[in-house]
């Protein structure tokens, strides 16, 4: 029996990275994937790799409530129910304090945490009024267990994260729903040449330079890979779970111990 066999999910930033890893995961496992993108065409084209017949693509913007309201109720729609959410989508940022500015610190709260939040509050309406339960698992960071010099906005959105997976999860298991977080570490992908270039414009680097540092000082060895997160992701969401309430999980090659 696969372990996630006949349930439904909605992952929102799935259409390529992490996100796509997860939903490529999920419907090995037996799930119903909705890709949720706020690039709509990039989210159809990974639920064609993955096949028409498990996955849908929904386009979802998740600082517009509307945009979160639409993309929910066309998963449900679709697919009948969401029993499963990953909340993936977030943008990275980084910059000296005295350069930090109002407009990129309020994109990236309004995506990291605002997404967040209230994605996970539409989906546990949806969960808690079809009763039954369900598992909602958030996208922390390493960068959420501690302050880095250049990386203030990203860190504080990745800390209010994990708060917020720890209050949701206590609220919410009343009503059977399972609220969880994964920190990922430095994990390897397309997202990391933009990464690269702001430590290479802030700590005068080569281009390449800080990736190579970052993957060498990872206990384990390397930087992560996408694929190295989808157990973790796996087995929150299936019944094996049950019992674990509010937890935030490093999987990050030794990175941090907490």
């Amino acid at each position: 029996m696969k372990r996630l066999q006949d349930k439904c999910a909605l992952i929102t930033g799935a259409a390529r990275g992490i996100g796509f890893a997860f939903a490529e995961a999920y419907v090995r496992e037996g799930a119903q994937v909705a890709i949720a993108d706020i690039d709509i065409e990039r989210a159809r084209a990974s639920a064609e790799l993955l096949g028409n017949n498990r996955t849908i693509a929904v386009e979802m913007d998740v600082t517009r409530q509307e945009s979160i309201d639409s993309g929910i109720t066309e998963t449900v729609r679709k697919l009948g129910r969401i029993d499963i959410l990953i909340n993936n989508a977030a943008i990275f940022t980084a910059a000296p304090i005295i350069e930090i500015s109002h407009e990129d610190y309020a994109r990236v709260f309004d995506i990291n945490v605002g997404g967040t939040l209230f994605t996970l509050q539409a989906v546990a309406r949806h969960m808690i009024e079809r009763g039954g339960g369900g598992k909602i698992i958030n996208m922390a960071s390493q960068a959420g267990r501690r302050g880095e010099p250049l990386v203030a906005v990203y860190c504080a959105t990745k800390a209010a994260v994990i708060s917020l997976t720890q209050s949701a999860g206590l609220n919410l298991i009343e009503h059977g729903i399972n609220v969880n977080a994964i920190a990922p570490g430095v994990v390897d992908g397309e997202h990391w040449d933009g990464v690269d270039a702001f430590f290479a414009k802030y700590e005068s680097k080569a281009p390449g330079q800080k990736k190579r540092e970052v993957g060498e000082a990872v206990p384990y060895g390397r930087m992560g890979k996408a694929e190295d997160l989808t157990g973790m992701a796996i087995f929150l969401a299936s019944d094996e779970s049950d019992y674990i309430v509010s937890q935030c999980y490093n999987v990050d090659g030794g990175q941090w111990m907490s």
